[in-house]
């Protein structure tokens, strides 16, 4: 893994990845994946959609199955570990906090007690004002939950654009959960992309959200969590790799 200045996780809503790779309501998805580098055989690990956002920034469900918004949990996440090596991080949640299109539960870091500081609306994200690691929530409209995947296409061309010249950047962009039981939360349509990125590459063997986050502390230089411990990283995408 190459060490990375700069880590965004945009996550998109409820879509197995036969429902978006090929799909005309898809362009922007299935373009800037062929162009960069596609994560083939990326599984989510649960259903609904809180554990696997919990298990994306720390390595474990802690137990929950559903999309509790009283609920909390224990111990790190990548938060937690970015802030001890002294490097700088938040969640931008579009709405945030007070629309209705706005849900808690696709924002896990508000689970971590005393991370809520670390959360913002999702304008307060830009080139310029990019952490090492961001990971971005779209509402519920924009994110496919409610809306479209058209709609979510739209935002996503729109969104992603500003963030692929920085240098040794890299962007995710994944679904939190498909329909299906594969992984234990279907498997979902997923790519990297942006400077840190082989163009025209793919990522083909198995992997998801515990393999991300083990990619993500290996370009952050933070220990791994939980079940990224046993995950390996997501590896041949790279420039110069």
């Amino acid at each position: 893994m190459p060490r990375l200045r700069h880590v965004i996780l945009v996550v998109f809503e409820n879509r197995e990845r036969g429902d978006v790779a090929g799909s005309s309501e898809a362009r922007h998805f299935n373009g800037y994946a062929h162009t960069y580098a596609e994560l083939t055989r990326y599984a989510a690990v649960a259903h609904p959609s809180l554990p696997n956002y919990l298990a994306l920034v720390s390595g474990s469900t802690h137990g929950i199955s559903d999309d509790c918004t009283d609920c909390a949990v224990a111990g790190p996440s990548l938060g937690t570990l970015l802030s001890r090596a002294g490097r700088s991080w938040g969640g931008y949640a579009q709405g945030y906090p007070g629309s209705p299109r706005f849900a808690k539960k696709h924002m896990p870091f508000l689970y971590f007690r005393g991370q809520e500081a670390h959360v913002h609306a999702l304008a307060a994200l830009t080139p310029r004002r990019l952490p090492a690691f961001a990971l971005v929530a779209p509402d519920l409209c924009d994110d496919g939950h409610d809306c479209p995947l058209s709609v979510a296409d739209v935002f996503l061309a729109r969104f992603l654009p500003p963030f692929l010249d920085l240098p040794a950047t890299a962007v995710f962009v994944i679904f939190d959960e498909g329909t299906t039981g594969v992984g234990g939360g279907g498997r979902v349509f997923a790519f990297a992309a942006g400077t840190a990125v082989r163009r025209h590459a793919s990522f083909t063997a198995a992997t998801g959200h515990y393999g991300l986050l083990r990619t993500i502390e290996d370009a952050l230089g933070v220990p791994p969590l939980g079940a990224s411990r046993r995950a390996r990283p997501i590896t041949g995408i790279w420039r110069g790799r």
